[in-house]
């Protein structure tokens, strides 16, 4: 996905936007929808005025309403519904394009009227308007949940500038300023913590509703709130380079990727509606040579009948308005499609892989088991702290974290070893810290139960004896084994590990995860062979979960990429499909069943719309349907599938 400069005055929510021709709205320009009791105005008054003249009509109350009093009446009540559309269509037909649902429901209301059927014209353009009005709460509803998200956009940064904070615009920050953010205020940019802690609310970024404290020197990202005290922070990325602009654009753009089953029906409309419009003619005039007592009139009403069932308005609304509700429901659950396309390839997934290091574990070392021979506990890891102090090694990290105080123990004469380990002195003692082959060069005897470990370990001799080992081990994610057995209950039965951590590690966590098949001592190529291998086979639809960095050919490569903990990754946000905003593995379970959801609820609507119109149009050629019929039809059907599609909204997934 090519990466584009974004203003922060560009964010801006964009309601019921984009043109309309049979696109499923009207044409609107504007960048909001007002909703407001001057919507309805129109509608009510057509209403009233309707009932109005029905009521005087049955009643027979005033003898002289007939004649141009009567067409008056009824051209009146028309007219606010009535106008917007025949002007719609008008404009449609001026750039060329003459068969819109515009064009149809003007044509049918005015042929009513000609014809004498003033109620059934009136009423026919106000159900559609009422229609319109549904559609138009139904789309604010879908777009509620990335509306929220938009509205996370910082408006301003406090800015430490010739030793006083400025409040200036994001936008305008550079790279390795200071900011502040006093309590229950927005970070405005992506940085590193310049606190000793933070409490940060990263609800409207990742789904999550818990705060997340984080310590100094940890990142922080834009759009998080924080929660306790004022805070500082180092800029690191400009605005438009910061995670929040890149999820924003995303998500504005989510929509313009199209679903195959969305395409087609546009397609479909496109042709379908031409061929009604001819097939109406044919519906006035054909039956003059064929039947006997040919009424003019009788037929025309029955082919404007014909022409307003004709109108594919609950496809073309209801079908994007079902995928929008889906990537809404997803945003709000911390997942993002990058459009409605991968919203209908998810559904198709029966080949999952993954990546073991940062999406099923931790990625984070931790002290998983500690043997001390002949020393006590804390003594032998205060000699080994005291050596490992000098290595920035992710496995002495995690030594380091031990909860001993080893400042009485002090190294000298530290030397590393390539590939070996560490020695050196601490307290006059001659230690040496590493693997088995630094053991072996110095001639000292390793017990044979080290061999059964397959996670990392640190052998330790002290005064050239063996004096224990520490097993350092990668952590599970707490819904790392809840995750693989959900995906086999949502079916997808093909579950893969490929991993570039030893192979022996990579088989153990896949035993203890349950599953089947693991590979480990993967190179990056080397995994985009094993998927290339997979998608041979035509029966295979295959997703892969990485974490957006190495994995990113990867991800590339597959029918489905999927990142993990995609927030604060550039290659994630680039080059996934899906990105999961957490570095929860269950969320792709989710997805999958907000995905098939989604579809669900499409297909519904399509089987909905052709099975009504088909019924409703034999029936109004036969002329066993009125025009009220019709009404129904069209209107009603399109309620009811936007109706349907709303359902997305209010959903849950657990």
């Amino acid at each position: 996905m090519k990466k584009k400069k974004i203003n922060l005055r560009d964010l801006k929510p964009k309601e019921h936007q984009g043109e309309h021709s049979h696109d499923g709205g009207h044409n609107n320009n504007s960048t909001e929808v007002i909703f407001d009791f001057r919507t309805y105005l129109p509608s009510i008054f057509s209403l009233v005025m309707l009932i109005a003249g029905i009521a005087i009509d049955y009643f027979d109350a005033f003898p002289r309403f007939s004649g141009w009093i009567r067409i008056l009446w009824y051209a009146i009540a028309y007219i606010p519904v009535g106008f917007p559309v025949v002007k719609e269509g008008w404009e449609s037909i001026k750039k060329g394009d003459f068969f819109t649902e515009f064009f149809l429901m003007s044509i049918a209301t005015i042929g009513a009227f000609v014809i004498g059927e003033y109620p059934e014209g009136v009423a026919v353009m106000l159900f559609y308007a009422v229609g319109e009005l549904f559609q138009n709460a139904a789309v604010k509803r879908a777009k509620g949940n990335i509306k929220a998200l938009l509205d996370v956009r910082p408006k301003e940064a406090n800015v430490l500038r010739d030793g006083d904070y400025k409040s200036v615009s994001p936008e305008d920050v550079n790279i390795g300023e200071k900011i502040q953010i006093r309590v229950g205020e927005k970070i405005p940019l992506d940085g590193l913590l310049l606190s000793e802690k933070a409490s940060l609310n990263t609800a409207a970024l990742t789904g999550e509703s818990k705060p997340d404290s984080i310590l100094k020197e940890a990142k922080v990202y834009a759009g998080s709130i924080n929660l306790e005290s004022v805070i500082e922070v180092e800029v690191t990325n400009k605005f438009e380079d910061s995670s929040i602009a890149r999820i924003l654009d995303l998500v504005q753009n989510a929509t313009a990727r199209k679903s195959k089953t969305e395409l087609f029906i546009r397609q479909f409309a496109r042709i379908y509606t031409p061929i009604v419009v001819f097939l109406a003619i044919g519906v006035t005039f054909l039956p003059y040579f064929f039947v006997d007592d040919y009424v003019f009139r009788d037929w025309l009403y029955r082919a404007l009948i014909f022409l307003v069932i004709s109108c594919p308005c609950a496809l073309v609304i209801s079908i994007p308005l079902g995928y929008f509700g889906g990537l809404g429901a997803a945003s709000k659950n911390g997942i993002l499609f990058k459009g409605a396309s991968f919203l209908d390839a998810m559904t198709k997934i029966n080949t999952l892989v993954m990546d073991k290091t940062g999406t099923v574990t931790k990625g984070v070392f931790k002290i998983k088991e500690i043997k001390a021979i002949g020393w006590e506990e804390s003594e032998f890891m205060k000699y080994l702290m005291a050596l490992e102090e000098q290595s920035t090694h992710p496995i002495a990290k995690a030594i380091m974290e031990y909860k001993e105080n080893g400042e009485d123990f002090e190294a000298k004469e530290v030397s590393e070893i390539a590939g070996k380990g560490l020695k050196g002195v601490v307290n006059g003692r001659a230690i040496l810290v590493g693997n088995k082959a630094l053991m072996i060069a110095n001639a000292i005897d390793v017990p044979t139960e080290t061999e059964s470990i397959v996670e990392s370990i640190v052998l330790v001799a002290i005064d050239n004896k063996f004096a224990g080992y520490v097993v350092i081990a990668d952590e599970l994610k707490e819904d790392a084994k809840e995750t693989i057995s959900a995906l086999h209950k949502v079916g997808i039965k093909n579950i893969i590990m490929l991993s570039g951590d030893k192979d022996s590690i990579t088989q153990q966590i896949a035993k203890e995860l349950n599953v089947e098949k693991a590979k480990g001592g993967l190179l990056p190529e080397d995994k985009l062979n094993e998927v290339e291998i997979l998608k041979k086979n035509p029966e295979n639809k295959v997703a892969f979960i990485g974490d957006g960095i190495n994995d990113a050919p990867v991800l590339a490569a597959s029918n489905v990429g999927i990142a993990m903990g995609g927030l604060g990754s550039d290659v994630a946000i680039e080059t996934a499909d899906v990105i999961i905003q957490t570095d929860q593995p269950s969320k792709v379970v989710r997805a999958i069943k907000i995905s098939r959801s989604t579809r669900k609820i499409v297909w519904q609507n399509i089987i909905l719309a052709f099975g009504v119109k088909l019924v409703v149009l034999i029936l109004g050629a036969g002329g066993l349907a009125t025009m009220w019929e019709a009404v129904f039809a069209d209107v009603g059907v399109a309620l009811l599938a936007i109706l349907n599609a709303v359902r997305l909204q209010r959903m849950s997934w657990n």
